[in-house]
C-alpha cells in the first residue's frame, strides 16, 4: 500500500512539473509584460497629471477644485490601470467590474445628501457666482462674507462676526445676490418730507448733499427721485453709487447731511401721525 501511495504521490508530482514547465514561459511573459504595462502607464499617468495641473493653472480655476479634480482624474487612471495589469496576467475582470458598481450604488444611495453638496460644489467653483472675499445674500436666509469654498460646504462670516457653515447643495440651488462682484454698490434709501413742503428746492438741498460727498460717484450721475405719495409724506429716493469699501461710510455720511440740510432749509421730515376731529351733539 506504501508503495502504491508512493507511486500515486510521484505521478502527480511529475504532472505538476510537466505543467509548471508547460506553463512557465507563459506566466514569466504575462508577469513580464504586466511588470512593463505597470511601470508604463505609472508614467503615463504622472505625465498626464502634469500636463492636466499646467492646464488648470493657465485658466486660472480655483485651487480647491483644480486639487480635487487633478485627484480624481488620477484615481480614475490607476484604477484602469490596475485593469489592465490584472487582465494581462490573465484574471477575469467582470468581477471587478460587478464590485466597483455594487459599490458606487451602495455608496451613492448611503450619501444622497453628500452627493448633493458634492455636485453643488462642483458647480460653485466652476460657474463662480462668487469667489472668496465677495459680501453674498442667498434665498435661503444666509449672509455674509465668504471665507472658504469647499468641495462640500462653503465657510461664510457675517457682519456680526459669526461663521456660518452653508451646504453648497443648499447654496446652489438658491437665488444669490452678490454685493461685490461689479466692484461697486448703489445706496438706495428714501427721505420723507412734509406735504407742504417745496419738492424742488428738497430736492435741490439734496443733491447738493450728494455732490458734496467724496465718496459719490459721478457715473453713474446721482439721483433723488420723488417715489411715494405716502400717509405722512412725500418720500424722495436718494440713489448714489460709491466703491465697495467706502458704500456704508457713503451711506452714514449721506443720512446725517442730508437730514441737517433739510434742518437747516427749514423742511420738515414728518413721522406718522393721526388727524383727529371731535364732533360734539350740542
Amino acid at each position: 500500500m506504501n508503495n502504491l501511495e508512493l507511486n500515486e504521490v510521484q505521478q502527480h508530482w511529475d504532472k505538476f512539473v510537466s505543467s509548471a514547465i508547460a506553463w512557465a514561459p507563459r506566466i514569466i511573459t504575462a508577469v513580464i509584460s504586466a511588470l512593463l504595462i505597470y511601470l508604463i502607464g505609472s508614467w503615463i499617468i504622472r505625465l498626464v497629471k502634469r500636463m492636466i495641473d499646467k492646464a488648470f493653472e493657465r485658466r486660472q480655476m480655483d485651487v480647491s477644485l483644480q486639487r480635487f479634480l487633478s485627484n480624481l482624474i488620477s484615481w480614475i487612471l490607476n484604477i484602469l490601470l490596475f485593469i489592465v495589469v490584472v487582465t494581462q496576467l490573465g484574471v477575469q475582470t467582470s468581477a471587478f467590474v460587478a464590485i466597483i458598481g455594487a459599490a458606487g450604488l451602495a455608496i451613492g444611495l448611503a450619501l444622497q445628501g453628500s452627493l448633493s453638496n458634492f455636485a453643488g460644489g462642483i458647480l460653485i467653483l466652476l460657474l463662480k457666482p462668487f469667489r472668496v472675499g465677495d459680501y453674498i445674500t442667498s434665498s435661503a436666509d444666509v449672509s455674509g462674507t465668504v471665507n472658504e469654498i469647499d468641495i462640500f460646504n462653503t465657510k461664510l462670516t457675517t457682519p456680526q462676526n459669526q461663521e456660518v457653515v452653508v451646504p453648497n447643495g443648499v447654496l446652489s440651488n438658491s437665488s444669490i445676490t452678490n454685493y461685490t462682484k461689479l466692484g461697486t454698490r448703489r445706496t438706495w434709501f428714501d427721505i420723507g418730507v412734509a406735504y407742504n413742503a417745496d419738492l424742488k428746492q428738497a430736492k435741490e438741498v439734496l443733491m447738493r448733499v450728494i455732490q458734496n460727498n467724496e465718496f459719490a460717484f459721478k457715473d453713474p450721475a446721482p439721483q433723488v427721485v420723488v417715489t411715494e405719495l405716502g400717509d405722512s409724506a412725500i418720500n424722495l429716493s436718494i440713489r448714489v453709487t460709491a466703491s465697495n469699501e467706502n458704500f456704508w461710510t457713503m451711506q452714514e455720511q449721506l443720512i446725517i447731511d442730508c437730514k441737517e440740510a433739510l434742518d437747516g432749509a427749514g423742511i420738515e421730515i414728518p413721522f406718522p401721525q393721526r388727524d383727529i376731529h371731535i364732533r360734539s351733539n350740542a
